[in-house]
């Protein structure tokens, strides 16, 4: 058994597992090469043969323990027929969403519109690279999706003032998500994927109120699905205040957790495996001061299953020799 399941599924807390979310991408120069004669991203995502080398470009440098597969949340409004596209310094802009195209949309033509990101699973998960690591296979959790599906745009620019106001369109989108959801986690797993992982990044706008209609319940439904194909489910409900309580409520089997809360408290407080937490800001500064972090969040969760990850994605600007230095300092703890 790889070791990141050994710490998800027996509880294992003398290994402490690394992977690095957003591993494949930006900051490597192999991946600028390739993204340069490939500028539209949704195509280079649905190219399966680049999107499965993308993947296994970290697993070449670094002694990482899972790959988690080159693909993006909004490959799912993709499926549905909603436009998504990248725009440089904007990010993802979406255009309308036709409610009544998406409500017919059958199942085998959203499977069609992005299988190749399957195939790049499974080419994934049986090349050489992968022997004894994990393939991580991830969706955006419904909360999420439909932040970029209403708002079009991320709603760190702006989250439109009306946003709540069509409780029907929003209610709707949440039925549809979730049945495109399940056919999106069980094509991954099918081709390979040994745990999903469910990325609530925008979790963090929303009300203590809010947090029971947007996140508890409709992410509950796919950790209960995920876990009925007997496959670990890690969520990260980016910028929640109450991480206690949301494992209580949407029981995955570990907790992401970001670089803005308490790990210390987290440690007393949630009795599941645990990962993450490293501000990415830190990888800019020097090896002296990423040593005394990785150290720190090693030793508060050292009694604990505990998975070493940032508290978010990897940032553009890390130097590859200091992924190498932060690989090296978890591996020699």
């Amino acid at each position: 058994m790889s070791l990141i399941r050994e710490v998800i599924i027996n509880k294992k807390n003398n290994i402490n597992p690394v992977w690095i979310m957003r591993q494949a991408g930006r900051y490597l120069p192999e991946f600028r090469e390739i993204r340069k004669n490939n500028p539209d991203f949704i195509k280079l995502c649905l190219n399966e043969k680049l999107s499965s080398e993308i993947t296994l470009q970290p697993l070449k440098r670094f002694d990482l323990d899972a790959a988690i597969i080159f693909s993006d949340i909004l490959m799912l409004p993709y499926g549905l027929n909603q436009k998504v596209e990248f725009k440089k310094n904007l990010g993802p802009i979406l255009g309308d969403l036709n409610l009544d195209e998406v409500s017919k949309l059958d199942e085998i033509d959203f499977v069609k519109k992005i299988y190749p990101v399957y195939k790049a699973i499974n080419l994934v998960s049986k090349n050489k690279l992968i022997k004894n690591k994990t393939t991580i296979g991830f969706v955006g959790a419904p909360w999420t999706l439909l932040v970029y599906m209403i708002n079009k745009q991320s709603p760190k620019l702006k989250l439109k003032d009306n946003f709540f106001k069509d409780d029907f369109l929003i209610n709707r989108i949440l039925i549809i998500l979730e049945k495109f959801l399940k056919v999106h986690i069980k094509n991954q797993i099918d081709n390979g994927a040994e745990i999903i992982q469910i990325f609530d990044s925008w979790a963090g706008l929303l009300n203590e109120k809010d947090l029971p209609n947007f996140v508890f319940i409709p992410t509950l439904n796919l950790v209960e699905y995920i876990k009925s194909l007997k496959i670990p489910v890690i969520c990260f409900p980016k910028g929640i205040k109450n991480y206690k309580n949301y494992c209580e409520i949407v029981k995955p089997d570990a907790i992401c957790i970001d670089y803005e809360v308490d790990p210390i408290k987290i440690s007393k407080e949630i009795k599941i495996p645990i990962q993450g937490g490293l501000d990415p800001k830190i990888l800019l500064t020097d090896k002296n001061n990423l040593k005394k972090n990785i150290i720190k969040y090693l030793d508060i969760f050292k009694d604990h299953p505990y998975i070493f990850n940032l508290g978010h994605g990897i940032l553009p600007d890390t130097d590859p020799n200091m992924m190498d230095y932060l690989v090296k300092t978890v591996k020699d703890y």
